[in-house]
């Protein structure tokens, strides 16, 4: 037996507007509302009105968070539905609006909804991606410095593993500085590396040019503003995770369940 929900919203979202209809028993209404803040809440407003229960919008970009930031506020259930899966549903009539096909397919179950985290999730998600975004634009710029080094024929990633290490920071902070005796860069080594002394030498012997030491200066002062957004980062991701390190931990040793010789000892 089919189930009918009796008060049901259909949404079709776009980034400046929101056309809804709401269908009930009495018959369906259709507005137009501005995706500001202020007109977002009318909308809710709206649809509490109508005691409407379900509401169903299309996944389109971004824009049906705010929205669902607002239902789940007012504990309205909602359900956000993969477009391409609505164009599946035989039986559309082209003259029918957007918002009120959804509304008629919520209305008589025939809406699949994608899974949408919970808000603490979905704020956790935003925080470690846009983190990778950071590291790997950090990372262009390591290959940039790279660049700059062998167009000015300094070699001094043929000598050192790692070009962003702790003495080759030293080194390209006095290169942009105005620095060219290459035995004065090469006494920035450190430990290991001043094993390597002559090599280096060698290897920072160079053509710089003015316009050089200005991106390398401009470059490495990026790097650091990156690397200190990383780890004010990192530490909201620890904060938010804090809580859940017993999952973390059992997460972890989902790679060693399939080979028991490889298990840690956590004596």
């Amino acid at each position: 037996m089919e189930v009918i929900i009796e008060r049901a919203c259909g949404m079709d979202v776009h980034k400046d507007s929101i056309t809804a209809c709401i269908i009930t028993p009495k018959g369906k209404e259709i507005q137009t509302f501005s995706t500001k803040t202020v007109f977002l809440l009318q909308l809710i407003d709206w649809i509490k009105e109508h005691d409407c229960t379900h509401v169903a919008m299309e996944s389109t970009g971004v824009f049906w968070k705010p929205i669902v930031n607002l239902l789940e506020a007012e504990s309205i259930e909602f359900l956000v539905v993969n477009a391409q899966h609505m164009k599946a549903v035989p039986g559309r009539k082209t003259d029918v609006k957007d918002a009120e096909w959804i509304a008629k397919l919520l209305r008589h179950g025939l809406l699949k909804a994608s899974f949408i985290p919970d808000r603490n999730q979905r704020e956790l998600r935003e925080l470690v991606r846009y983190r990778r975004s950071i590291i790997e634009e950090r990372a262009r710029q390591h290959n940039r410095i790279q660049k700059v080094l062998e167009g000015a024929n300094i070699k001094l990633g043929s000598v050192v593993s790692d070009i962003m290490g702790v003495s080759s920071l030293d080194m390209l902070r006095a290169i942009a500085d105005g620095e060219n005796d290459p035995e004065k860069l090469a006494s920035f080594a450190r430990r290991s590396m001043k094993k390597k002394k002559s090599e280096l030498e060698l290897a920072l012997r160079g053509y710089i040019n003015p316009h050089q030491r200005l991106m390398l200066k401009t470059i490495l002062v990026h790097i650091e503003f990156l690397t200190e957004q990383i780890e004010l980062l990192n530490e909201e991701v620890a904060t938010r995770l804090s809580s859940h390190q017993e999952d973390i931990e059992r997460l972890d040793w989902i790679p060693f369940l399939a080979s028991p010789l490889e298990w840690p000892n956590k004596s």
